[in-house]
């Protein structure tokens, strides 16, 4: 971000990804046009609600304002329509930022330029969202000779009515210090890659394409407004536009505003004195004047785990889909971006500690989804299973940063599908031991062992059934978009905490992982004459002690490996133990079955 002398001016190379894959590797790549990363690569959750009035007063001024919320403040940025620079992918655009509070009207909000230009154009008009996009931003800084760079990736997801209509990733450099012809160097070597296509339309047009395709195929044109800007919200005269309305309004004015050509050189700042006209807006044709008649247009569905693409090209390359999926045209399920650790820092308030949790593992157990339904590899059920045992104990560890009314739904249908998963999991550990115990009997026993495990391979196959049809029903897809949805954005359903309140992991963890030390310890009474369910209850209260040391190890430091392995070798000990009973039950229930 560099400055003019009246409005800071945002200097950016911006491209739509075509293969995902290949744009990741800007992220680890040592070297870029001669840039060297100064910082690890940082993520954010960011979430923008775009304001407008009912007819897009502000964009047919060639602004879009964004509403963006954080734990903290709540802040609104207006920017101008991007201009390109010459005839490579360098944009220029004005920016401006201030305080607001989205329960209020912008006349009420603190002074600022942002809140000037909204005013000066919508007047007392009431604003309505448009659009929310949420965006999984990954970043990295770049330096060469002192000229600083951010390169960012950014995952985005356009959202209407609380369901993901489209999602697409841009890749966009910003020039934050130095040199702007360095700026144009990447731009060249950018240029080269084939996984990359040049952005001719800005993150707002290529999402509200995606809603209004979805409300027009899906007929919706219920009257909506956006209640923390609404004058009155209270009032249904009062700003009561359908938001699908506004959406086209704007639309359509960003669109007009880069068809036409622009009146003063693309390099030349705005005027200050007043808001940018449309004529000064980027100077590319729309994609929708490139589109053919064949060209494939985002669909969207009366369910939500059925989403649109925000438009047709580029196409990003989504995650594999399983036969199931093909067989009843679904699109791919949510996707999630997590490193190789949850990343719990010291510092982390505790309701966001367990949201990185949740997040990690049900990335875990959403990448497990596609091999749990082909059933060729036991292990990835195996692992779809662990990843929703790590997902419960995670609300035990950390539910109660969470209100309660908000969380119970995601609570509920992860109990069940970990229900479903288990049933066939405990099943494929009993085959498994069995045919290991088969192996060393003789042919005779072997034979006599058989009608055995063929009544357990039926109840297998009848739990597999079960737990297959979970994963096709509606609600569950439902539930997988929504909790998603809940484990990206920071502060969504988070308890209110005063300052002075226990609630960082540094101010919490030692009684917690006290107390769970404490349910261990107490059975050491009784370990000489305990029996089997004892035992099994020990083992269940060993594997809260792990799974609370686990999922804060990294603030805990190196120190906490040996500790883990401890116990886990307790718990494994005690699961064998446990796995046998079961297996003793059954065989005693098959025999008692089939006595006549």
């Amino acid at each position: 971000m560099t400055a003019s002398a009246d409005r800071p001016v945002e200097i950016e190379l911006k491209y739509r990804v075509v293969d995902e894959a290949a744009a990741d590797r800007y992220l680890v790549d040592p070297e870029i046009a001669g840039f060297h990363a100064t910082a690890p690569v940082r993520s954010t959750q960011v979430e923008d609600r775009y304001i407008d009035t009912a007819g897009g007063a502000l964009a047919r001024a060639g602004f879009a304002a964004r509403l963006r919320q954080t734990a903290k403040t709540t802040t609104v940025a207006v920017k101008s329509s991007a201009r390109r620079v010459g005839d490579g992918n360098v944009h220029r655009r004005e920016e401006l930022e201030g305080p607001a509070d989205r329960t209020a009207h912008p006349r009420d909000w603190a002074p600022s330029a942002a809140r000037s230009l909204i005013l000066e154009q919508c007047g007392d008009a009431p604003l309505v969202e448009v659009v929310t996009i949420r965006q999984l931003r990954r970043k990295r800084m770049l330096e060469r000779n002192g000229t600083t760079v951010e390169l960012s990736l950014d995952e985005v997801d356009a959202v209407s009515r609380s369901r993901v209509v489209g999602r697409f990733v841009e890749l966009e450099v910003e020039l934050i210090r130095g040199d702007e012809a360095g700026l144009a160097e990447i731009d060249r070597a950018l240029a080269a890659d084939k996984g990359l296509a040049s952005a001719t339309t800005s993150k707002l047009q290529s999402a509200l394409r995606a809603v209004v395709a979805a409300e027009s195929r899906a007929g919706r044109r219920k009257p909506a407004t956006l209640a923390g800007v609404d004058d009155e919200p209270t009032t249904p005269t009062r700003g009561a536009e359908p938001i699908g309305a506004a959406g086209r309004a704007v639309l359509e004015a960003l669109d007009a505003a880069i068809a036409e050509p622009p009146t003063e050189a693309a390099s030349e700042p705005a005027a200050p004195s007043r808001p940018s006209p449309p004529a000064s807006a980027e100077p590319e044709p729309t994609e929708a004047t490139q589109r053919t008649e064949s060209a494939p247009e985002p669909e969207a569905e009366p369910q939500p785990e059925r989403e649109p693409v925000a438009e047709p090209r580029p196409a990003i390359r989504r995650p594999k889909r399983s036969a199931d999926d093909e067989a009843r045209g679904e699109t791919a399920r949510p996707r999630l971006s997590v490193g190789k650790t949850p990343g719990v820092l010291a510092d982390d308030a505790l309701a966001e500690a367990g949201r990185k949790v949740l997040r990690f593992h049900l990335a875990r157990m959403i990448a497990r989804e596609d091999g749990t339904r082909e059933g060729r590899d036991l292990e990835e059920l195996h692992a779809m299973r662990v990843a929703t045992r790590r997902q419960r104990a995670a609300w035990r560890v950390f539910g109660d940063a969470f209100r309660p009314e908000r969380t119970r739904k995601h609570r509920r249908q992860l109990r069940e599908v970990a229900a479903r998963l288990g049933a066939v999991r405990d099943l494929d550990v009993l085959l498994e031991a069995a045919d290991a115990y088969r192996g060393d009997l003789s042919a005779t026993e072997q034979r006599a062992l058989e009608p055995l495990l063929a009544a357990w391979r039926v109840h297998r196959e009848d739990a597999r059934r079960l737990l297959i049809r979970e994963l096709d029903s509606d609600g569950y897809r439902r539930w997988l978009d929504d909790y998603a949805e809940f484990v990206r954005h920071e502060g969504v359903a988070a308890k209110a905490v005063l300052p002075t309140e226990p609630h960082r992991i540094r101010d919490t963890t030692a009684s917690r992982v006290l107390a769970a030390y404490e349910q261990v310890r107490a059975y050491e009474p009784v370990l000489k004459w305990a029996d089997v369910e004892t035992l099994h209850e020990l083992r269940i209260a060993g594997k809260w002690l792990r799974y609370t040391i686990e999922f804060v190890r990294e603030a805990l430091g190196p120190d906490v490996e040996p500790l883990i392995g401890r116990v886990t070798a307790l718990q494994d000990h005690l699961g064998l133990l446990h796995d046998a009973d079961v297996a003793a039950h059954l065989a005693r229930s098959f025999l008692v079955e089939g006595a006549g």
